[in-house]
């Protein structure tokens, strides 16, 4: 009888690695998927679902995303802020205006999990909503 034991990398052994990304003429819920599958790790032979395993990404030119007029004009961002008469609605179309960064934000946060996890995966997206970025020192490498 043999005695099989499954590898576990250890929080020492993960190397993280950056990756940079440029959103132009991408499509947004594509775009969110491939980020968040390198954010959890996915994407490395030593995956592990109980630790964060996963690289950087930063995110470029995020004001020109790709989005259909209709998806602009009908979804909804929905807030409340905890007051009577404190719920706050705005659509894509006004929030890519305001705030193109928060857009792609979202977007990946609905992909990862909804844990301590998922919180420390998101924290190592950087978005951007032109072409410059502060993390050369990084030497990002683009993400295939």
């Amino acid at each position: 009888m043999t005695t099989a034991k499954t590898y576990t990398p250890t929080e020492s052994e993960i190397q993280r690695r950056w990756f940079v990304v440029d959103a132009s003429g991408e499509t947004l819920g594509r775009l969110a998927s491939r980020i968040a599958r390198v954010l959890e790790g996915k994407h490395n032979p030593s995956y592990a679902t109980h630790l964060d395993s996963g690289d950087h990404v930063i995110v470029l030119n995020a004001r020109r995303i790709s989005v259909t007029r209709d998806k602009l004009e009908t979804k909804l961002y929905t807030r409340h802020s905890g007051y009577a008469q404190g719920l706050k609605q705005e659509t894509l179309g006004q929030l890519l205006e305001r705030r193109p960064e928060e857009v792609i934000r979202r977007a990946v946060k609905g992909m990862l999990p909804r844990n301590r996890l998922g919180a420390q995966q998101l924290r190592k997206l950087k978005v951007y909503a032109d072409a410059e970025h502060p993390h050369e020192a990084q030497r990002p490498e683009p993400l295939g």
